[in-house]
């Protein structure tokens, strides 16, 4: 759209890509995998007329750097702390999908003064993902277990990148011709540079750490504070998780929680639904002035 540009923040010695469009409240969109913030293109224009939308691409992934380590979510929520502080901004309120989604918990959790509310798309708590593995959450997730191992995952994906990334295009989605020929082209290509594989498989390896974290701060009574929207798809395994009070657990303030299923949707909500995502964000962030 009009006025949307791009630019390179420099945050720790780390150089963070980024989109940027529109005016008034800072909205943050954060991506998941297999993806890059190109995964926004379909809300980003509309979001913009309202708000200040800023879309990076997490340390690791797209044009961002590749760095070998600190890809654990509170190295990664620090990364968007300043990022929006480098570009002279306060308060955000941040939209997450997927990996991107466990970074602004993470984000939310440690920086409540930052984050001034959070909307969460198609997961539940990392914590709750270690906790509640069963037969039905290692199907539907054998992806995290595969990950975590060193070096493998990289020489057999690496062999046919492409055909990797769109087994996963392909099972996750509901409606499969959301993903453009276009978008997966571009994912492709992302995750075929230098060290892009082994970023994304880095982000999964560092859920050791990640638990950890979630779980020293939930049995220290550390919850979120700030309102939260968890939004999932009505085709994934969130559908088949009490989703919605789980989040209301991991909260300080449960009746600020809110949520939904989306209809014939899968995982790659902003691509599959951008209408109902739209909806759902314009009753939950803030007005603009």
């Amino acid at each position: 759209m009009d006025g949307t540009t791009t630019g390179v923040a420099q945050v720790d010695g780390l150089r963070l890509h980024y989109t940027r469009a529109g005016s008034g409240p800072l909205v943050v969109l954060l991506h998941g995998w297999p993806q890059t913030s190109r995964c926004w293109q379909p809300v980003l224009g509309e979001l913009a007329r309202d708000y200040t939308v800023v879309a990076p691409d997490l340390r690791g992934y797209g044009r961002s750097d590749k760095p070998t380590t600190g890809y654990d979510k509170r190295r990664m929520a620090a990364d968007m702390a300043g990022l929006v502080e480098s570009l002279g901004c306060g308060r955000a309120a941040v939209v997450g999908h997927d990996r991107g989604a466990r970074v602004a918990h993470r984000w939310a959790l440690d920086r409540p003064e930052q984050v001034e509310r959070v909307a969460l798309l198609d997961i539940v708590p990392t914590r709750e993902m270690a906790r509640r593995t069963d037969a039905t959450i290692a199907a539907g997730y054998w992806h995290w277990f595969f990950h975590l191992q060193p070096d493998l995952p990289e020489r057999l994906a690496g062999a046919d990148v492409r055909g990797y990334l769109e087994y996963f295009f392909e099972r996750w989605t509901y409606n499969r011709h959301a993903l453009t020929d276009e978008a997966v082209d571009a994912y492709v290509a992302a995750f075929s540079r230098p060290g892009a594989l082994r970023a994304g498989f880095d982000d999964y390896r560092a859920m050791e750490t990640d638990v950890a974290l979630d779980d020293a701060d939930f049995a220290e009574g550390r919850l979120l504070t700030v309102p939260v929207l968890a939004l999932w798809g009505a085709v994934g395994l969130p559908a088949r998780l009490p989703t919605l009070d789980i989040w209301r657990d991991h909260s300080a303030r449960p009746e600020l929680v809110t949520g939904a299923e989306i209809a014939e949707c899968g995982h790659f909500i902003a691509e599959e639904a951008p209408e109902a995502l739209l909806a759902h964000l314009r009753g939950f962030l803030p007005k603009a002035a």
